[in-house]
């Protein structure tokens, strides 16, 4: 089981010193005194490892259990082996050691440890020296990590005495003999887990327990010791800690914050007790450039401390090189080694490294200096850190408390040594956690804009492009960095979008200036007292017209000024700790069952006492329960404590282990479990799983001008990759205009010469530099993207500026001034004339204005082609923009603006401006298609967004959820704000801030099916619907779907809520399949489960405690309690329609309106009367009806249908009084999939794949 199984404390536990007849014979052989005698040869004297009961015992606890069958390799006990101590029978007879195998595990080498344990060597001396503690470090093949904690101690030998086990018989000095010598023996814990802490107060209390025993008694203290520690579970992940007694000390046993962060059990701010900041960010730099480094120090146990605390200030990224952070005296020829490595060594050897061995880096841990053995070739140049990150963690640093002493000095003296050893961890804790976010600052501020550089569809990395971005002086940092198979693996994970703590710290700095703008807004309000009284308020929608979007993009947002300095401050978990019951010995089967049976009852009343609410807490308590049923024997019954992971923290499902224990069961537990539903579908989930084979596209690719000639599709791919557009069509509108007059295809010089160019201007727009007095004239996120050669214009000399608003004429002379010429949406007419000047025809360009008389000319002589191209089409797009409500237009007019003159400027030929007029493409569609938006749909649409954009393709909308905002003093802001929450295709969610209407949450994955429905069950709760079955969980306030419910057997077709005196109090979800299971909000759990006599049920809704059902077939209405029908709408059914689509109630008017399936009508039937024909209505030029809801008195009815001879998009607005079409809105240019109510005030629709866009109308 140890394969799959999570270890305890213990893995091992060895006791190393040198044996007694060595000891007596090295005595025996010399008058020489004893500091002059030569050091001796460790050996391993005995070895404890798991189990530390007898096989017999083993037999009874396995019985059934087949996951005990891990193979490891064997160590049989030789004569001159050492003594490896596994177990005792019941009665406590001594196996025989000589004849049975023991099981080592197979990744410790038994060889090299003993030098470990004794790094500087093993020294008899002739008086007891202190107790001495040191931390050990081995890495497999694999990369994965074992960790070791060592105390030496010292016992006196008694000349002439030995006893049967190889060891040297001890006696303590209150025998009254005085001792010859003290030889050092040292304890070893080999653990799966880096508990440094934890460890080393286990070895304290080991120590101290010690001193009184002779020999015989340590052996038989120091198995227990290890068979307790190996009875100590880890704890799961999350907020719980483990306690456990080690007489006189009690032990905490630390979790890690989360599965994907490390373990952290030493203290944090060692480093920073030893070095400067400046010389630990030279430290950083030196890891992150992967040199050969060498730590020293006088202190062992430093040496590995320092190190650890490095590696963990990398996280999220990963050293993936050699990393010993302590070598004996006999491995120091490892440091000849040609590659990275990461080593330490005793003060002692500062000498002789630095002298034989070339291109290292030596760090002295004792005086904080820093520097580097002979050079090979040249002179090692270790760069600096950015000096903007590097300045912010300075100040950061230099602003952490790090004396504990300080933090006594206005306390009361501690009189008791647990309140000491309290307060101390929650001082160490609390810094621990200062310091993990302070170097997780500096990683961010490091890396922060490769994300810029990034294209994650053909997963791709501009390395070039992002080193241009960096500052002069960090340009050398980044040039090592950039080819370090450390930074390689974090590109994969910014490419494959892991939530990681880069991530997540990235997502919230970068919105921090958001924040405060949030804080003012709200302070500037006038609550009322009572509001203010209120600990939460909800957060409203904004009005539209009051929210202000860039109107264009960024040409290179990497080098955007990004406030590093702010630090953001994350709220300190609460932790809670679980006392593990205590552990009897001798240790017997009965005892390790009792223990057991102990720690069950423990968790199951821990279990009982919590609120459902806490399901985080509840999750960690049935981890441990599973594993403790499993080591048990109890395999059910540990598969039922998982299975309710799904509905308390689906993140620590332990995967792996549970299909273990499912391949494992006998047949008769595999039969016991098929005949309970929740445990079959649990191990047909996770078969399944295993038998889905999902090839991870892990590469990453450094983009690369092409060398060949390209057809259509691979220069679509080149354009992609490159980062300079990536829509599809606006890339065949491209190739054509680099094609024209040749042969369909690019070559590379071409492509080349594009490329540069469009980065050539793209920098030169960068390094604009306009003066205040221009820049005062331009809106806050207003850029100039193309300024033309200095003119003559009738309104002075200069150059003409263009912004994705405007066109102005920045003045030349000593004082450059703002003139402005036209803004986009004011231009009434542009020509390209020429003007006589003597004999020559000048090219001018005229521009006409709504506001102005005059029209402005300008002699742009050999541009004036390429203006006019320029203006027309920023001009159409920004009416197109107008028209339709949506800002998108203007950003793509001006990209195509932006591709005509790399075109032009990349051919320079006379037909290059023939060319760029192929990327006129809003020109053209006014010119060719005027498409007049309708006057009704002009008034009532106020806004549009695309939840697709950087996509390759739109995605369609399947579902729209939109969730007010709550203010809680506990929350972070962000959480505030009202959210519209989009699904896209294959399980993809996008989540927008509807405050301003920007995307919050990039792309959530609920699995890889349709998204059926959404809905806000609770304030922190939305549940995802899914064609998959299964129901998704996504918790508002970390955005993270941490829970699933998988109870239904087919598509989960919608999900309602039921509101007791305006509470959530019950959630109802449906299935296609005919399936409705009413749900317990707080736990989860399902409280009941109705099979209607008939299938294909699309959707549900909830009155008067009745539920109605709509089917295909028929609209089925039941008891909510004891799910019995009712009510039943089939009547002429065949006459009316095919099958039923949807439906809406309107209680109030004793209504029901349906829809059905490829049809354009509305039926109406009367609920007191349902035998009754149904009242029509049918949709003018509707070719059928897709969605509907009700919105204050209206019905919106979401479909395709036809305006101006082309299919649309169309939504018709039904008074529910009237019955009659109020309004007709056509606001798509594909299908009405998605509808949903903001606030009764605003609705927000979704269309199809072929335009993906939202829209936001007016309701009313």
């Amino acid at each position: 089981m140890e394969d799959v199984l999570p270890s305890g404390l213990l893995e091992i536990c060895l006791v190393v010193g040198a044996p007694g007849e060595r000891v007596r014979a090295l005595l025996q052989g010399t008058q020489r005194r004893l500091k002059s005698l030569p050091p001796l040869d460790p050996e391993v004297l005995s070895v404890f490892v798991p189990p530390f009961i007898s096989r017999d015992d083993l037999q009874v606890i396995n019985a059934g259990n087949n996951l005990n069958k891990s193979k490891r390799r064997s160590f049989r006990k030789k004569k001159e082996r050492p003594k490896i101590e596994n177990a005792k029978s019941l009665n406590g007879e001594q196996k025989a050691p000589d004849t049975e195998d023991v099981t080592i595990p197979k990744d410790i080498d038994l060889i090299a440890l003993p030098q470990l344990c004794f790094p500087g060597g093993l020294y008899i001396s002739s008086e007891s020296k202190e107790d001495h503690i040191h931390f050990l470090v081995f890495t497999d093949v694999c990369g994965n990590r074992t960790y070791g904690v060592v105390a030496q101690y010292y016992r006196s030998m008694q000349d002439g005495s030995s006893s049967s086990n190889g060891w040297g018989h001890w006696e303590s000095a209150q025998t009254g003999k005085v001792p010859v010598c003290f030889v050092p023996f040292a304890v070893c814990v080999i653990s799966r887990y880096p508990y440094f802490n934890a460890l080393k107060d286990c070895l304290s209390c080991l120590l101290v327990q010690l001193r009184p025993f002779r020999d015989l008694d340590v052996e038989e203290y120091i198995k227990e010791f290890a068979a307790k520690l190996f009875l100590i579970p880890s704890p799961p992940p999350g907020p719980l800690h483990l306690v456990f007694n080690m007489k006189p000390l009690q032990i905490i046993i630390p979790s890690r914050e989360d599965p994907d962060s490390p373990i952290i059990d030493l203290d944090l701010h060692l480093p920073l007790l030893c070095f400067k900041p400046e010389k630990v960010l030279q430290i950083m730099t030196c890891i992150l450039t992967e040199q050969r480094i060498v730590f020293f120090s006088s202190d062992w146990a430093l040496l590995t401390l320092v190190a650890e605390c490095f590696m963990l200030y990398l996280h999220p990224l990963q050293w993936q090189h050699t990393f010993v952070p302590i070598l004996s005296r006999q491995m120091l020829d490892f440091v000849m080694a040609p590659t990275s490595f990461l080593m330490g060594c005793h003060i002692d050897h500062f000498g002789e490294v630095s002298t034989e061995g070339e291109d290292l880096i030596l760090i002295n841990i004792d005086n904080g200096d820093i520097t580097h053995s002979k050079m090979v070739e040249e002179e090692l140049e270790i760069p600096d850190v950015p000096a903007q990150a590097a300045e912010t963690f300075i100040k950061r640093v230099e602003g952490l408390q790090l004396h504990f002493d300080l933090e006594l000095c206005h306390l009361r003296a501690s009189t008791d040594l647990g309140e000491l050893q309290t307060r101390r961890r929650a001082w160490q804790q609390k810094l621990n956690m200062d310091v993990q976010q302070t170097m997780l600052q500096l990683i961010v501020n490091i890396f922060r804009e490769v994300k810029d550089h990034l294209n994650y569809e053909h997963r791709v990395f501009n390395s070039e492009e992002f080193l241009k971005t960096r500052a002069i002086g960090d340009q050398l940092f980044y040039k090592k960095v950039l080819e370090t198979y450390m930074f390689h693996s974090f590109l994969k994970a910014r490419l494959n979008r892991k939530m990681d703590a880069f991530a997540q710290l990235d997502l919230s700095t970068q919105s921090e200036e958001d924040r405060r703008l949030m804080i003012e807004k709200m302070a500037s309000k006038r609550v009322s007292a009572e509001r203010k009284a209120s600990r939460r308020m909800v957060i409203s929608m904004p009005n539209l017209q009051d929210i202000k979007l860039p109107e264009g993009p960024i040409r290179n947002s990497s080098l955007r000024k990004v406030e590093t300095s702010v630090a953001v401050r994350m709220p300190s978990k609460s932790i809670t700790t679980f006392k593990i019951p205590e552990i009897h010995f001798p240790l017997m089967f009965q005892c390790v069952h009792s223990y057991y049976t102990d720690f069950f009852n423990h968790l199951s009343k821990a279990i009982s006492t919590l609120p459902p609410e806490n399901s985080a807490m509840l999750a960690r308590y049935f981890y441990l329960r599973g594993l403790v049923s499993l080591m048990q024997g109890k395999l059910l019954n540990a598969l039922s404590d998982f299975q309710n992971l799904e509905k308390t923290d689906l993140r620590i499902f332990p995967t792996d282990l549970v299909r273990k224990i499912v391949e494992t069961l006998p047949r008769s537990e595999r039969l016991q479990a098929d005949r309970k539903p929740e445990l079959k579908r649990l191990i047909s989930r996770v078969m399944e799983k295993q038998r889905e084979v999902l090839k991870v596209d892990d590469h990453v690719k450094n983009f690369e001008l092409p060398k060949t000639h390209m057809q259509l599709d691979d220069f679509v791919k080149r354009i992609q990759e490159s980062g300079i557009v990536r829509d599809i069509d606006t890339i065949h509108r491209l190739f054509d205009a680099l094609t024209v007059g040749q042969q369909k295809q690019i070559d590379p010089e071409t492509f080349r010469d594009f490329y540069n160019y469009w980065k050539e201007t793209e920098a030169e727009a960068q390094e604009v530099n306009l003066p205040p007095a221009v820049i005062e004239h331009l809106d806050k996120n207003e850029c100039v993207y193309k300024l033309s050669c200095s003119v003559k214009t009738n309104y002075g000399v200069g150059k003409i500026a263009l912004t994705q608003k405007r066109l102005f004429l920045l003045t030349e002379g000593g004082h450059p001034g703002y003139v402005p010429i036209a803004a986009f949406r004011d231009i009434e007419d542009v020509k390209s004339t020429a003007v006589a000047f003597l004999l020559l025809r000048i090219p001018t360009l005229r521009i006409k204005t709504l506001s102005k008389k005059e029209v402005f000319e300008a002699n742009l002589k050999t541009e004036c082609d390429l203006w006019y191209l320029i203006v027309k089409e920023m001009w159409a797009g920004k009416k197109m923009a107008y028209d339709h409500k949506d800002p998108q237009y203007i950003q793509q007019a001006l990209t195509n603006v932006l591709l005509m003159d790399a075109v032009v400027g990349a051919l320079q030929s006379s037909k290059s401006i023939y060319a760029a007029s192929k990327l006129s493409y809003f020109d053209r569609m006014k010119n060719e298609v005027p498409m007049m938006v309708p006057k009704t749909t002009a008034e009532t649409l106020k806004h549009k967004i695309n939840p697709s954009a950087g996509e390759t393709f739109p995605q369609a909308i399947d579902v729209l959820l939109y969730t007010p905002g709550h203010l809680d003093p506990s929350e972070r802001l962000d959480n505030a704000h009202p959210k519209l929450w989009c699904a896209l295709n294959e399980g993809k969610v996008v989540v927008f801030d509807a405050s301003t209407w920007s995307i919050q949450q990039h792309c959530f994955k609920m699995g890889r099916s349709k998204l059926t429905c959404m809905v806000m069950v609770e304030q922190s709760q939305v549940w995802i619907g899914s064609q998959d079955s299964i129901i998704y969980i996504i918790n508002t306030h970390s955005m993270s779907c941490n829970k699933q419910l998988n109870d239904h057997r087919s598509d989960v077709t919608d999900i309602i809520v039921e509101k007791t005196n305006g509470t959530p109090s019950e959630a109802y979800s449906s299935s296609l399949d005919g399936t409705v299971i009413a749900w317990n909000i707080s736990t989860l759990k399902v409280n009941r489960v109705f099979q209607l006599p008939c299938q294909n049920l699309t959707s549900i809704k909830l009155h008067n405690g009745q539920l109605w059902c709509c089917t295909r077939s028929c609209i089925l209405v039941v008891s909510t309690h004891e799910f019995r029908p009712q009510m039943k709408i089939e009547h002429h059914l065949k006459d009316v329609c095919s099958s039923f689509l949807g439906f809406q109630l309107l209680p109030e008017r004793d209504e029901v309106w349906a829809s059905s399936s490829r049809s354009s009508d509305l039926y109406i039937w009367n609920t007191k009367d349902l035998s009754s024909t149904p009242q029509k209505i049918h949709l003018q030029d509707c070719s059928e009806i897709t969605c509907m809801i009700r919105v204050k008195n209206q019905l919106w009815v979401g479909s395709s249908g036809w305006l101006q001879g082309k299919s649309r998009g169309k939504i018709y607005v039904i008074s529910a009084e009237s019955k009659s079409v109020e309004k007709e809105l056509v606001g798509h240019a594909d299908v009405v999939k998605a509808l949903c109510s903001a606030e009764d005030r605003y609705v927000l629709s979704g269309s199809g794949k072929e335009e993906g866009k939202i829209a936001i109308w007016k309701a009313g």
